[in-house]
């Protein structure tokens, strides 16, 4: 008799905001859903498009950031699966109050903002995971202002590298992000997050191997970041 394989899940596997749905339910949600892919370095969407729908990511990176007069970026959050992006402006039905650049190949699903809004509508769980997802987002940006009032440069990129590494164990935690889009996120100019990378690597904490940062010893970049350790 052939073995029968596991049950990969579905479209919205490990997608919390969903996780509280019933399988009827979460099929109707991926029958509304758009497949989308995008490019590395493809805009998702811009500062001021209309917010007209939530964006589940499948595969891949995408940076969130803002964009000052002057063509500065600001990167605020680096988003991977199976999180999602784009609910601020969905909730409320303004424009897109941050840009989307993808930097790794993705592949996501687009889910309109009338076909969100119907679910929210039959299903109140939902509404409560978005409003634990808006909770998070503003823990996460009142710790950034924070970061850069209480810790130096170094501190907030090594702060910012933990981030990256998320709960991975492993030994050795590869990030796909060059050291531009690090300075971004770090808010500090290149040449000095090349400094902070520079003296981090010196120390064993990390290797770059062109455009990648690997990551090698995790407790240390905590912490100099001031983190409790685990």
């Amino acid at each position: 008799m052939e073995g029968r394989l596991p049950d990969p899940g579905d479209a919205l596997t490990g997608v919390e905001m969903f996780a509280g749905l019933e399988p009827e339910a979460r099929q109707r949600v991926i029958n509304a859903a758009v497949p989308r892919t995008y490019r590395k370095g493809q805009l998702l969407f811009v500062e001021s498009d209309p917010g007209d729908s939530l964006i589940v990511l499948k595969r891949g990176a995408v940076a969130v950031f803002r964009t000052s007069p002057t063509g500065e970026r600001a990167v605020l959050s680096v988003v991977r699966p199976p999180d999602v992006l784009g609910e601020v402006s969905l909730l409320d039905a303004s424009t897109r109050s941050a840009s989307a650049e993808a930097i790794e190949d993705c592949t996501a699903l687009a889910l309109s903002r009338p076909a969100f809004m119907e679910l929210v509508h039959n299903n109140p769980r939902i509404l409560d995971a978005v409003m634990r997802s808006l909770g998070a987002l503003i823990r996460r940006l009142t710790e950034q202002n924070a970061d850069h009032v209480f810790l130096d440069l170094p501190g907030r990129v090594a702060k910012t590298l933990v981030r990256l590494a998320g709960e991975s164990q492993a030994p050795m935690i590869t990030i796909e992000l060059n050291q531009s889009q690090l300075a971004e996120m770090a808010g500090g100019s290149r040449q000095s997050v090349n400094q902070a990378i520079g003296s981090f690597a010196s120390r064993g904490w990390l290797r770059t191997e062109g455009r990648r940062i690997v990551v090698t010893d995790v407790a240390a970049l905590r912490r100099r970041a001031g983190m409790a350790d685990r």
